[in-house]
């Protein structure tokens, strides 16, 4: 069997050894005779399974006590209307900074719910770069202050944490979350879909200060109301159970690595390997301001774009797929989440040295 390098943007590349465990396993797991997908979720097997996974993600992120750590269903698009039904309490406004793509979509999301003040954006610079804090117009009734740590269309990321004062941060970092260290703290609440470096899709997690929930709207759905899915243990209604299985396979992975340290630290050693490439070439250009490159996802051009598919075929016949950008900016685009190992990043740029050679 010869596996690629996968660098898609989501659902995404999963550690190796983590396939490998869940294919020794799902006949059987751990003498119970029957697979985790089979199991009920009220179950003592399901249980211990769950209260691991929950266990080592406080571990990984150092999450505060005073935050519950919920398992949810609906993705980060779900996410962007149960933050507001759930964190208005009582305001009517709420701060967005636009970054793009997937900031936008939070912030129309959003305006069903409340009023939303765009209190900066990155729209004039075609989102090339995160708007500098200085130039942000809070509003200091707000609700809370939303940013998306991560854009994976156009590859900008904070590598900074907000100051919004009293004001909680609300954080969509689907696409960076487990990739870093994290002071959590600083945040009210951290969200995010699983498929990029926590495991499968289906999963959704929520981190959330206790004294943001239970002042949900009245129309708010219960299985979205934080209070009420926290205090039965996110198994108000029957949590994706397989996903959660898969994802404290791979918190137990990175914590194997070193933990999030160590993966900073392999993560800045594949994005370096890109980056420095592409500086070092006219023939593809990577558009982001150097401060704001993505260490998850790459966006690169050819400077002639009708070579782009004989360069994706190039790839593909080489082991290296899912690098064609993403439809609303065109391009090529590297995701090199926690599970691409540096070698293909290196088999990238090899190729990308090689292309460039005999069409440059």
């Amino acid at each position: 069997m010869t596996r690629v390098f996968n660098f898609s943007a989501g659902p995404a590349a999963l550690p190796e050894p983590v396939l490998r465990l869940a294919a020794e396993e799902m006949l059987d797991w751990h003498g119970s005779g029957m697979s985790v997908m089979e199991m009920s979720h009220r179950g003592k097997e399901f249980i211990a399974i769950h209260a691991e996974a929950e266990a080592l993600l406080r571990k990984l992120l150092a999450v505060p006590a005073d935050y519950k750590v919920l398992f949810m269903q609906g993705g980060a698009i779900g996410e962007n209307a149960i933050v507001p039904m759930n964190l208005l309490r009582g305001r009517s406004c709420a701060d967005y900074i636009d970054t793009g793509e997937w900031s936008k979509k939070s912030l129309k999301e959003a305006q069903k719910y409340c009023t939303v003040n765009v209190a900066a954006s990155a729209k004039d610079s075609g989102y090339t770069r995160i708007p500098p804090r200085e130039s942000w117009k809070l509003d200091p009734n707000a609700a809370y202050v939303h940013i998306c740590s991560n854009e994976t269309i156009g590859g900008v990321q904070y590598h900074w944490t907000p100051d919004v004062g009293a004001v909680p941060l609300v954080a969509d970092m689907s696409s960076d979350i487990l990739s870093r260290p994290v002071d959590v703290s600083k945040y009210g609440l951290i969200y995010g879909g699983a498929q990029k470096n926590m495991g499968p899709s289906g999963l959704t997690i929520v981190i959330v200060r206790d004294d943001l929930i239970g002042q949900a709207l009245p129309a708010c759905p219960s299985a979205f109301d934080y209070k009420l899915v926290a205090d039965n243990d996110s198994m108000y209604n029957t949590p994706p159970t397989y996903a959660i299985y898969i994802a404290g396979l791979v918190l137990k992975w990175i914590e194997g690595q070193g933990g999030l340290a160590a993966m900073e630290a392999h993560n800045r050693r594949k994005a370096a390997l890109l980056y420095d490439y592409l500086d070092t070439t006219s023939f593809y250009k990577c558009p982001v301001a150097k401060a704001d490159r993505s260490l998850m996802n790459v966006p690169f051009k050819l400077k002639d774009e009708s070579r782009d598919e004989a360069f994706l075929k190039g790839a593909q016949a080489r082991g290296m797929v899912q690098l064609k950008g993403h439809r609303s900016v065109g391009g090529m685009r590297a995701s090199i989440y926690n599970a691409m190992p540096v070698e293909g990043v290196k088999a990238l740029v090899s190729y990308m040295k090689e292309f460039e050679a005999q069409h440059g």
